[in-house]
């Protein structure tokens, strides 16, 4: 029997509209006059030298193919849980988003009172802008829940990324709406067919999220110098 979940109102006049752009090779939101880098541009510096090895180690072409294609079977999966959430119908007829989907659907089941989906939030403190895929309450207390395909099975020490993703967009909403959100959840349906959950303390991950934020503005300043000298 589907499930249908509840939603909880929230006042929407907080939230941006924006939608990201691309500037010298990274994602940024124009937000009330100011540009705000995307969460996800910020975490690929701390993966870029890992990536570069992955891509000098299979090939240009082949690894552009491979990420297209690991974006396109991300997205036709979160287009899934998205439409289910919402109680509506499912428009994809693709065999592995369907199948990855059928994995992950006993642990979206586990989700409800949702806040938001798919919602693009931001923060001053941390001069963040990000997309969260979905704020409610996993296993009833109130979680940032972020759905990842892999083509296998990750091993923690591979996906701290996820975790400082998570992280910051608990401190947006925090910022936004004035309510801590302090648990974090990451969904991992694979290919291989693992199916994988991770729980996590956001406090556990600010100071380092703070670190990376850093890093992030020092690397682009020193790339947009080095253009214009």
């Amino acid at each position: 029997m589907k499930k249908e979940f509840k939603f909880v109102e929230l006042d929407k006049s907080v939230l941006p509209t924006a939608k990201g752009k691309n500037q010298d090779g990274f994602r940024f939101y124009s937000i009330d006059g100011n540009n705000y880098p995307s969460v996800t541009s910020v975490l690929g510096i701390k993966k870029k030298k890992e990536l570069q090895h992955w891509r000098n180690s299979i090939g240009e072409n082949v690894a552009n193919w491979e990420m297209g294609r690991a974006a396109r079977r991300g997205k036709a999966t979160h287009n899934l849980v998205e439409q289910y959430l919402k109680g509506e119908p499912l428009t994809e007829r693709s065999v592995l988003p369907l199948g990855l989907f059928k994995l992950i659907r006993p642990y979206v089941e586990q989700i409800d009172n949702i806040h938001m989906i798919e919602q693009v939030m931001y923060s001053k403190e941390l001069g963040l802008a990000g997309q969260c895929d979905c704020i409610g309450e996993y296993n009833g207390k109130l979680s940032v829940i972020d759905f990842k395909t892999a083509n296998k099975e990750r091993k923690e020490s591979w996906i701290d990324n996820y975790f400082l993703q998570t992280t910051a967009y608990a401190i947006m909403y925090e910022e936004l709406y004035g309510k801590s959100i302090d648990q974090v959840v990451i969904l991992i349906a694979s290919e291989d067919g693992a199916m994988q959950t991770f729980i996590k303390q956001k406090k556990d991950y600010v100071d380092t999220l703070k670190e990376s934020v850093k890093e992030f503005y020092k690397y682009f300043h020193e790339q947009v110098k080095n253009k214009t000298s």
